[in-house]
């Protein structure tokens, strides 16, 4: 299901189970927690206008926070009456809040975790806490407690995602992330719209074209990249616009999800993430899927769908190389690592139901100075690189 963290990291790339961390909102009660890139199907196309219009409304909104924030000092919640009114007791515990989420961080997403290092530390405890709200998010659908859930468990969900934007959080987790949405211009319409990810995960099991799908990876990866886009701060000497940032934040959540979707098409427990109609172009049905056998018929459409996602990383270069310095570096890693998957998938003769497609520790090993040197590189010099490459 979801895609990835602050762009980057996947809050179900490890399937380890966070039971610590299961929000209780649901019965029984043990559960405590684009730059628009052309589809391409065979032949190029473009994808319907409505889902992409849709969201690049939302793209907007987000640019225009950022926007205000530069001109508009922000309205700041009273944190210390408000922590002590939720039972909060102090400023220590608040601290502790953000070292539980980093701890969570560094468990279930290593290499993220190292990069995060690289930044401050207000804006890495951000990262943090934006993070484990997704991972826990997530979790409600596709965790071991999975079953348990209802679309009223993740109404209560998005209930209480309104109180800690308002200044009331339910536990310590929520908390930070309270206290982080009153420092940074971040906007709650994402976090609702990747609750909505969720909500078609209960309901839905197929998704007929690609303008479908594309919505989907919306909410559950494309969110996360206008999550974090405010944290990770944009390069003072960047000369590109908010909106196009936030595009590209958005084509690398897409574009990641993607890559989930494609590495995963044998573990997906009778979902079918891939657009109904490019299937039945191909010749190929579900049936064909669930009889796990690679055809010819099987590997033309894999190219296609691998050529897509593809299509969407290279749109969201463009924007990784004008966020602040300090940022990029795990971004970058993350793009090159994750891109490498669909080079697996390849490798594998497009088998990808019996053989899982992976980097291996040398590969990531040698992506990681390449990620550095691409991020010490300031916005106007990669940029014409990537134009001229």
């Amino acid at each position: 299901m979801s895609g990835v963290l602050l762009w980057v990291v996947s809050p179900k790339e490890n399937a380890s189970s966070l039971l610590g961390l299961m929000p209780r909102i649901c019965t029984p009660r043990r559960l405590g927690f684009s730059s628009r890139v052309l589809a391409y199907s065979g032949a190029v196309v473009n994808p319907a206008r409505s889902s992409e219009e849709k969201v690049y409304e939302v793209v907007l909104k987000q640019a225009a926070l950022v926007k205000e924030q530069s001109t508009v000092k922000r309205k700041s919640l009273d944190l210390d009456e408000r922590i002590v009114t939720e039972g909060l007791d102090n400023w220590d515990l608040l601290d502790k809040a953000y070292d539980r989420c980093g701890e969570v961080c560094a468990e279930y997403a290593k290499t993220f975790y190292l990069g995060t290092l690289l930044m401050t530390p207000e804006r890495r405890r951000a990262v943090w806490a934006i993070y484990v709200w997704c991972r826990r998010t997530d979790e409600l659908v596709d965790g071991p407690n999975a079953s348990y859930i209802t679309p009223k468990a993740l109404d209560r969900w998005e209930k209480r995602l309104t109180d800690l934007f308002e200044g009331r959080p339910y536990d310590m987790y929520d908390a930070a992330l309270s206290d982080t949405v009153t420092k940074y211009p971040v906007d709650i319409q994402p976090f609702r719209d990747m609750v909505e990810g969720m909500r078609l995960d209960l309901r839905k099991s197929r998704y007929q074209n690609f303008d479908e799908l594309y919505l989907y990876c919306y909410y559950v990866a494309g969110t996360v990249g206008l999550m974090s886009v405010p944290v990770m701060g944009i390069c003072p000497e960047s000369s590109a616009s908010t909106e196009s940032v936030y595009n590209a934040a958005l084509a690398l959540g897409i574009a990641n999800q993607l890559t989930n979707i494609l590495r995963d098409v044998g573990e997906e427990r009778g979902r079918v993430y891939l657009p109904q109609d490019e299937l039945a172009q191909a010749g190929l049905s579900d049936d064909d899927i669930f009889r796990g056998k690679v055809t010819d018929k099987w590997q033309s459409f894999m190219k296609g769908q691998i050529k897509r996602a593809r299509m969407f990383f290279d749109e969201a270069e463009k924007g990784v190389s004008e966020l602040n310095s300090a940022s990029r570096w795990p971004v970058w890693a993350s793009l090159l690592l994750y891109r490498q998957i669909l080079d697996a998938i390849e490798a594998n003769g497009f088998d990808n139901f019996t053989k899982r497609a992976y980097v291996g520790k040398a590969k990531k090993f040698v992506s990681l100075p390449v990620a550095y040197g691409r991020a010490i590189i300031g916005p106007s010099k990669l940029t014409k690189q990537l134009v001229l490459r």
